[in-house]
C-alpha cells in the first residue's frame, strides 16, 4: 500500500514488531482531523482525552467484525468527537504492543463534513483543537505527533476509486440470453449495501459505471443515497473493452482529470487496462505498477483501489494508493 509519508521514520512505530513475523492481532483505524479556518495563522488538529488512559491522543478505535478500516476511522471519529469526516490521503500505520497483543492502527487525513455535537462519556471526556506546532508538547505519544505533522504537510487530494462489481450469479446459472443482463447474487446484493458506507467515507460525488446490470446494481444504492445519477460508460463494459481497449484507456485518462471525488465500476477483464492507463497517466512505469500490490488488478468482487490524486501543473499525480477487500 502506497501511503503518504511512507518513507518517514516514526519514533516508536514497529519497534516491538520487528522480526516477529506476526500480523497485528488487534486492528484499529483513526483520523487526523484538520481544521483550517481563514483567520487562523496555522492549521489545527483535533485531539481527544481518554480518562481511563489519562492521555491525549487522536480519534481512533478497533475494527468491528466485517468492517473495513476506512469505515472504522469515520465511525470512531463520529462516536468519540461528534465530527463526521470525509477521508483524505492515507497516512502511515503505527504498530505497537498493547498488553500481550500486537496492535496496528491505520490513519487517514480527515476533513470535517459536519459537527453533530460532542457528547463526553467514559471513553472520551474532552476534545480540543490544537495548533499543529504544539503536537509534540501536547500529545502523549510521539507517534501521534509525527502522524499529525505528516497530515498537516499533505497536499490537498481527491479520490478516484476503481471498483470491481459485487458478486454476480454464475454465468452457468444465468438463464438470460445477454450476459450484460446477468444480475448480482444474494451475496453481491449484500456487498453493494456494504459499499455504501465505504464509498461515502471517501466523499464520492460522481459515479461512473459499465452499462452491465451487475455493475449498475453495485453502485445504484450508493448513488441513490447521495442523490446523484449514474453515468453509464460503454468503455468500462466488457464488450466495449473487448472491441476497443484503447477507447477504454482513453476514457479512463479523461476521468482521471475530473476534479470531483469519483468512482468507476467495471469488470475483472477490464481492470488491467484501467490500471495500466491510470499508471501511465500518473507517470508510473509498468514495473512500478507491477511491484506495488496496491495496484494489483486481480480484485475480488466488491474490492477497490483508491487513488488519492494531487493536482499539479504537470497534471494529476498519485499521492497515496490503497486497496480494500470486503470481508468474506
Amino acid at each position: 500500500m502506497a501511503v503518504y509519508g511512507s518513507s518517514c521514520s516514526l519514533a516508536e512505530t514497529g519497534a516491538a514488531m520487528t522480526g516477529t513475523g506476526q500480523e497485528a492481532s488487534i486492528r484499529a483505524a483513526g483520523v487526523v482531523v484538520l481544521d483550517s479556518p481563514a483567520e487562523a495563522t496555522e492549521r489545527r488538529f483535533l485531539a481527544v482525552h481518554r480518562p481511563h488512559r489519562h492521555d491525549w491522543s487522536l480519534p481512533k478505535g478497533k475494527v468491528d467484525p466485517g468492517e473495513t478500516t476506512p469505515c472504522t476511522a469515520v465511525r470512531e471519529c463520529d462516536e468519540e468527537t461528534g465530527y463526521r469526516v470525509v477521508l483524505g490521503a492515507r497516512l502511515p500505520s503505527t504498530h505497537y504492543v498493547s498488553g500481550d497483543a500486537h496492535k496496528s492502527v491505520d490513519y487517514w487525513v480527515g476533513h470535517v463534513r459536519a459537527d453533530e455535537g460532542f457528547a463526553p462519556d467514559e471513553e472520551v471526556d474532552e476534545i480540543r483543537w490544537v495548533p499543529v506546532s504544539e503536537a509534540s508538547a501536547f500529545l502523549t505519544y510521539s507517534d501521534d505527533a509525527a502522524i499529525v505533522r505528516l497530515a498537516a504537510g499533505a497536499p490537498s487530494t481527491t479520490p478516484l476509486i476503481i471498483l470491481r462489481h459485487a458478486k454476480a450469479i454464475r454465468r452457468g446459472d444465468f438463464d438470460g440470453g445477454d450476459d450484460a443482463d446477468r444480475p448480482l447474487s444474494g451475496r453481491g446484493r449484500g456487498e453493494a449495501k456494504t459499499l455504501v458506507n465505504i464509498l461515502d467515507a471517501y466523499g464520492i460525488e460522481r459515479v461512473y459505471s459499465s452499462p452491465f446490470k451487475r455493475c449498475i446494481s453495485t453502485v445504484s444504492r450508493f448513488a441513490k443515497t447521495i442523490d446523484t445519477k449514474i453515468h453509464l460508460e460503454p468503455a468500462l463494459g466488457e464488450s466495449g473493452h473487448e472491441s476497443d481497449p484503447e477507447a477504454t484507456a482513453a476514457r479512463v485518462r479523461e476521468l482521471l482529470d475530473s476534479p470531483a471525488p469519483t468512482v468507476l465500476c467495471t469488470h475483472r477483464p477490464v481492470l488491467p487496462t484501467v490500471i495500466s492507463s491510470l499508471g501511465r497517466s500518473l507517470g508510473l512505469t509498468e514495473t512500478a505498477i507491477h511491484d506495488d500490490l496496491s495496484w494489483d488488478s486481480r480484485l475480488a468482487p466488491g474490492a477497490m483501489i483508491v487513488v488519492h490524486r494531487e493536482r499539479t501543473d504537470a497534471g494529476p499525480r498519485a499521492l497515496a494508493v490503497e486497496q480494500h477487500q470486503l470481508a468474506r
